[in-house]
């Protein structure tokens, strides 16, 4: 990295993104921008954002086993093994695309999350009982294969499709869909980073220096599992996503 303050922004940036991922997810959304912002080849920014996403997820499953919010079932396994089968395709298309295409392609995907974010509506499933087995294990672990595509090929947004799938098809909370999103996101996303790392597409630096804010960020609000503050996240990464969006498209 050319200048010392990028390795401030990346670690303030981390923590921010350490917070949103663990609360809901796009952080990804801040984290690819400002890597490629920082000079990072597209696809190289890409395979370096899994670095700090992996050290993140480590952190947050450390968070929620501390309060003892882990439950041994079978169902994230299921879901992680489709998902990664997934990855493992999407990182192979992230790898080969040209850079150039793949930015018009985050620019989209970006404004695209970002504007499912602020106009989902609100759902409360802490009344129904969790649908984990039979015909709903097939459609989650359907769906997940399909999210592991997409997780492995551009990762930003995936944990808010994640607790969409969970909650409307498995009818899961919040708390309980974030510790499987974080389970998920963690085992694919290692399939994802042996991609990239076989093909040389990683800054092992910046990946580093980023994950300490998201380690830091994720540790502590995984323990708090809390939901509070959406409002101003949101309004956070609208700002910055479409400033990020038209710099990404246009230049």
């Amino acid at each position: 990295m050319e200048h010392w303050y990028y390795y401030v922004l990346l670690v303030v940036v981390g923590i921010i993104v350490g917070i949103i991922n663990t609360m809901s997810g796009g952080g990804s959304l801040l984290t690819l921008p400002v890597l490629i912002f920082i000079g990072l080849p597209s696809n190289v920014a890409n395979g370096t954002n899994r670095i700090a996403i992996v050290i993140q997820s480590i952190f947050n499953i450390a968070g929620y086993q501390s309060k003892k919010a882990i439950d041994k079932s079978w169902f994230p396994i299921y879901l992680s093994i489709s998902a990664t089968i997934g990855a493992i395709i999407g990182a192979k298309l992230a790898i080969d695309i040209k850079g150039e295409l793949f930015n018009k392609i985050l620019a989209v995907v970006m404004v695209t999350v970002v504007g499912f974010m602020v106009f989902r509506p609100k759902q409360n499933f802490s009344q129904l009982a969790d649908r984990i087995t039979g015909k709903y294990l097939k459609y989650s672990v359907i769906a997940f294969f399909f999210i592991g595509i997409y997780g492995g090929f551009i990762q930003a947004g995936t944990g808010i499709f994640i607790l969409l799938l969970l909650s409307s098809i498995n009818h899961l909370t919040l708390i309980k869909s974030n510790i499987i999103k974080v389970i998920v996101m963690f085992i694919y996303t290692l399939a994802a980073l042996f991609m990239f790392g076989m093909n040389l597409k990683l800054d092992w630096i910046a990946g580093l220096t980023l994950a300490s804010g998201q380690a830091v960020g994720g540790w502590f609000t995984s323990r708090w599992s809390v939901n509070k503050g959406d409002g101003i996240v949101k309004v956070f990464l609208v700002i910055m996503v479409i400033g990020m969006a038209v710099k990404l498209w246009f230049f």
